[in-house]
């Protein structure tokens, strides 16, 4: 993609470079990340950008839409309803696969989209070091809605601790020191002044919710940024929690919990349009379909991609014993589309999105990139290989 820029970054890279712009990060907030950070960004080119603009708006049609509510009821699962739920999400994500059409044009397809926060933080730390470590033209960002780096944490604090005391203000997560995307957690930390919080460390008196600070004083808990994965907490047993989600909690849920069910891969089924793949809940497939090889069978409810099969068979299908709980897509076909000294790549755009309180819609403000030479996105898929991980889509300011 944008082959004059993309061939003079690959003929300037350096190992060295890269391993600076490495440990930069890790000092920035003194973690170094366990996943892998690509040696390259994503330039992106116009008319995918176009196309990446035009997708996000008519998705976000179906989810602004007066009936979403009623439609996406049934994602929310017996026992894990959480009350206090607002009108809308507030953190949003589409991940879109890189591909070809037809006529040989970059197309962006859409592979999940997401009501729930995703490193928001971390991308814009990242964005930056390629920024400052390598040659890239000046014009290039990758933010939207005319923000820099100083007004777009400022936009994260109005939406996240709003007029709080920063101290009142948590992130929520199982064992943060553990996840893989803590750096996130940390950039949070620094930028906000936030607390990263285990659900193991909260206090809970009537309906309120507390932490102890580093003196050992109880903090009275007013805001929650709910990084907590439903799938994991439940199979954490030894975990032991004072409260639950299912409580009616004085607090304001900064990314309610309920939207994580609700915008989702049960909306996947919802979105018709060129930029979505046919997809349909499997308990309403009318017949198996010959073609096979082209779709993707996924459950609706599963972390970091567990369950899904990509290399499907009728008996698969005919063996799933609770098929509402499942989707099949139209399998996405990636597109090489990035050159790299050792071989091309194939790429994944997630558009990182914000609603405001009392904003008619959803605006893009960030993205995320992953790259990968395997058979699909993803860490398993690219043991062993390099030009391949995390990244970050770099557009040409308008």
């Amino acid at each position: 993609m944008l082959a004059p820029i993309r061939e003079a970054f690959n003929k300037n890279f350096s190992d060295e470079t890269y391993q600076a712009m490495l440990d930069a990060i890790a000092e920035k907030y003194n973690h170094r990340p366990s996943f892998r950070i690509a040696e390259t960004p994503v330039f992106i080119p116009n008319d995918l950008q176009v196309k990446l603009l035009d997708a996000c708006e008519k998705i976000s049609d179906v989810i602004v839409a007066p009936d979403f509510k009623e439609k996406s009821k049934g994602a929310l699962l017996p026992g894990q309803i959480v009350p206090g739920e607002d009108d809308h999400t507030i953190f949003l994500q589409m991940d879109f696969g890189i591909c070809k059409a037809e006529d040989g044009s970059l197309h962006p397809q859409l592979i999940e989209v997401q009501g729930f926060p995703s490193l928001y933080f971390f991308q814009d730390l990242v964005a930056q070091a390629y920024l400052e470590h390598f040659d890239i033209p000046e014009d290039y960002t990758h933010l939207f809605d005319d923000l820099n780096g100083e007004t777009y944490i400022d936009l994260l604090r109005k939406v996240i601790v709003g007029d709080c005391n920063p101290a009142n203000v948590i992130l929520l997560e199982v064992e943060p020191e553990n996840q893989v995307t803590q750096i996130d957690f940390w950039a949070a930390e620094g930028l906000l002044g936030i607390k990263t919080i285990c659900v193991s460390k909260i206090l809970k008196e009537g309906r309120k919710l507390f932490y102890l600070n580093d003196d050992g004083e109880k903090v009275h808990i007013e805001r929650i940024v709910n990084r907590v994965i439903f799938d994991e907490l439940l199979g954490r047993k030894d975990i032991h929690r004072n409260f639950s989600f299912a409580d009616d909690l004085d607090v304001k849920w900064i990314g309610h919990p309920n939207w994580f069910f609700r915008i989702s891969k049960h909306t996947l089924p919802f979105l018709k349009n060129e930029y979505v793949p046919d997809t349909v809940f499997l308990n309403e497939l009318e017949e198996i379909p010959e073609d096979l090889y082209n779709y993707v069978l996924k459950p609706l409810y599963s972390f970091a991609g567990t369950g899904v099969i990509i290399n499907l068979s009728k008996y698969d299908i005919e063996a799933i014993k609770n098929p509402e709980n499942y989707i099949l897509q139209k399998k996405v076909e990636y597109a090489p589309v990035i050159e790299t000294p050792s071989g091309p790549a194939k790429c994944e755009v997630r558009m990182l999105m914000i609603w405001e309180e009392g904003a008619k819609r959803p605006k893009i403000i960030n993205n995320l990139a992953r790259i990968s030479k395997g058979e699909m996105v993803g860490v398993r898929y690219n043991k062993n290989k390099d030009w391949v991980g995390g990244s970050v889509g770099l557009f040409k300011k308008s």
